[in-house]
């Protein structure tokens, strides 16, 4: 009313309107995050805290988050990137230095969270710490232990490489993520390679276990399958921890007597982060700030823990996480376990077509 009026009587130009207007309009933030990986109280809470509106739109395949951010103007202010992608987009140009005078809670995290992460950020520029995690074995104890008994290999790979095992699961359903940068590395650290293999006869290798297990593979999907766990649609799954407590927390609140478990397999297995990432050409970075800013609070941190059933960067937030949570050695693993686990690394190009070639074939059964 005030901007129509200042118009109608020539009082005001056209800078002066666009500057009402931008001053009219709530300060807002665009996050592009996986799918359920907030807790959903956040937004609202965001906005009441800090006069900041949320405005979030989520992917499931990390795939699909790095083509559109390559292809830059993507109208999102933060991003959460796992960690083996942040040198991808760092030569890219697509992310900008972080200013850690606008991040008072940086004080928050852990160093060694923060060290492991140098291997993919060196100098911890550009990415703040959110969530980490494993990948590996998520099950339905009762129907595994009925297909394959009582001293089923359920903290094995074995349980799903080898045909004799995975063709007997199948009648009750086994999923993957829809994640080769994960998939991959793990077949080949399965078969003796370095799970970040620079030797393309390796993924040859890789590709030789992986159809053999495909024809017993229900379906490849990195959002259903904590739902279709959780409901007793599959016994088996690939999958990330925190997906898998998500499962066993839905299944325990339906009552429906799904007792569902999740290993990290003895042979070792992925560990990961996801970061929060402030892009170059974010329309909002003072509130990017204020976002990233938040979520770092340790009771904000802790709660979204809770949530999504990952452990996160934060060493000030412990003691507010569910004792569930943080006394579970699958999602909080012991140093001796810890020393199993890689991290994931970007590969040359030319692998990286390589690894996108074999997952399509795979996907596709042919």
């Amino acid at each position: 009313m005030l901007i129509s009026r200042l118009i109608k009587f020539g009082t005001v130009s056209l800078l002066s309107i666009q500057a009402l207007v931008a001053w009219a309009e709530p300060a807002t933030v665009h996050l592009y995050n996986w799918s359920d990986f907030l807790a959903p109280e956040t937004a609202a809470e965001l906005e009441a805290t800090t006069g900041t509106r949320l405005v979030q739109d989520v992917f499931d395949n990390a795939e699909v988050m790095e083509s559109k951010l390559m292809a830059g103007r993507s109208g999102y202010d933060v991003v959460m990137v796992p960690d083996d992608l942040l040198p991808n987009f760092v030569k890219a140009g697509v992310l900008q230095p972080l200013d850690r005078s606008q991040l008072p809670n940086w004080s928050h995290l852990a160093p060694e969270v923060l060290q492991k992460l140098q291997v993919n950020d060196p100098g911890n520029r550009y990415a703040v710490p959110y969530m980490w995690g494993t990948t590996g074995i998520g099950y339905n104890v009762d129907k595994v232990s009925k297909a394959l008994g009582v001293n089923a290999p359920v903290d094995s790979w074995d349980l799903l490489f080898k045909k004799e095992n995975i063709s007997k699961l199948s009648q009750c359903g086994v999923a993957m993520l829809d994640a080769p940068v994960e998939i991959i590395p793990i077949a080949l650290h399965y078969l003796g390679l370095s799970p970040n293999s620079k030797n393309p006869a390796d993924y040859d290798k890789a590709e030789a276990l992986l159809r053999e297990v495909r024809p017993y593979v229900r379906y490849f999907d990195s959002s259903k399958f904590p739902t279709d766990l959780a409901n007793g649609e599959i016994c088996a799954v690939i999958g990330w921890s925190g997906s898998v407590y998500s499962a066993v927390q839905t299944a325990e609140r339906a009552g429906n007597g799904v007792k569902i478990a999740y290993n990290i397999p003895r042979e070792g297995a992925p560990i990961w982060m996801n970061n929060m990432v402030l892009l170059k050409d974010a329309p909002h970075p003072q509130q990017g700030y204020v976002l990233m800013n938040y979520i770092l609070e340790p009771q904000i941190t802790a709660r979204n823990s809770n949530y999504v059933g990952y452990p996160n960067g934060s060493k000030d937030s412990n003691t507010l996480i569910d004792a569930k949570l943080r006394d579970n050695p699958a999602l909080y693993p012991t140093k001796a376990v810890m020393d199993t686990l890689y991290p994931l690394e970007t590969l040359p190009l030319r692998l990286e077509r390589v690894r996108t070639r074999l997952w399509t074939k795979i996907k596709s059964g042919t």
